[in-house]
């Protein structure tokens, strides 16, 4: 991952595929990595993500997927035959394990998400977890390290709780990502660029400060040299 705009994933975050390819094409070649999520997905995206990544773009789909293990392996497989680069599904051990198994030999990589960058203390005892998020994330990842997935979703902040259990070349990706002096929106666990890659981030999700900003190119190349930066 020398260029680091391998490590910048940028969120397609909007409505329409129509909006999502008029931002690709403002981005030109200062994006190569972008994620669709479920917004975009039911809107069309997975047709776009299979065109972004004939493309020569890289396409995280940030789909989440949680469901008996069936269902994982072969939506999994699916995702794989779109040519996407990374697949996020939740990290409880069944469903890791599916997704491990549809992802066969090809070259999608399957990450499992850990807590939630829009979680804090409060939001984690309210969904019936008694350990602290920290302590919940730590048993996610030992999760995910066990059923042979490639990494994890984690915030910035939980970074060395995740190289503590899993170094490199297990990937801790960040979404939570905001520029010194951009607003947090529903985030509520973030870090700056730079931060994140010190932390020893492999790559940085950043949607809202780059797609809604007045100049998206110039708002990515600002991340990238940061993270070149910091790397």
């Amino acid at each position: 991952m020398s260029d680091p705009r391998n490590r910048l994933i940028v969120g397609l975050d909007v409505a329409t595929t129509e909006e999502a390819e008029a931002l690709v094409q403002r981005l030109g070649d200062s994006v190569i990595f972008y994620k669709i999520g479920f917004e975009l997905a039911v809107a069309g995206g997975l047709v776009l993500a299979e065109k972004l990544a004939h493309s020569g773009k890289k396409v995280f789909v940030d789909l989440k997927l949680h469901d008996i293990g069936a269902t994982v392996e072969k939506a999994t497989r699916n995702v794989a035959r779109l040519g996407a680069s990374i697949l996020t599904v939740h990290a409880y051990p069944q469903t890791l394990r599916a997704a491990a198994e549809g992802r066969g030999d090809s070259e999608l990589k399957v990450l499992g998400v850990t807590v939630l960058t829009s979680w804090d203390a409060e939001d984690v005892r309210e969904a019936g977890f008694s350990e602290s998020p920290e302590e919940l994330v730590a048993r996610r990842v030992r999760h995910a390290h066990d059923a042979g997935v490639d990494g994890v979703i984690c915030a910035p902040t939980d970074l060395a709780v995740v190289r503590k259990i899993a170094p490199s070349p297990f990937l801790a990706v960040t979404p939570g990502v905001r520029p010194a002096g951009t607003a947090l929106g529903d985030q509520k666990r973030v870090a700056t660029p730079g931060e994140a890659i010190r932390a020893g981030a492999d790559r940085l999700v950043v949607a809202r400060p780059i797609i809604a900003a007045a100049d998206p190119r110039a708002a990515a190349e600002a991340i990238v040299e940061e993270i070149a930066a910091a790397g």
